[in-house]
């Protein structure tokens, strides 16, 4: 995986409230995670950053996530509407 430097300026700037989480890896996705950080010459944590980035860009244009988000948004207006 390429980390795009535009996607990093992103995160970057948006980091000024960041919330911290815990993330539990299989050794083996941690010691490839590593790799790829040491081999793209950045933090582990601008790595995972970037994947998450790239996963809900992705998601977000999915027609049938779309469609799965308008159902909850719909279900959440109807239960406050009651």
């Amino acid at each position: 995986m390429t980390v795009d430097k535009r996607v990093m300026l992103v995160h970057n700037s948006a980091m000024k409230q960041a919330k911290a989480m815990t993330v539990r890896l299989s050794e083996e996705q941690a010691q490839a995670l590593e790799m790829v950080a040491t081999v793209e010459n950045l933090p582990v944590s601008d790595i995972i950053r970037a994947a998450i980035s790239t996963h809900i860009e992705t998601r977000r244009r999915d027609p049938g996530f779309q469609a799965g988000l308008r159902d909850r948004i719909s279900q959440a207006r109807k239960l406050l509407d009651r």
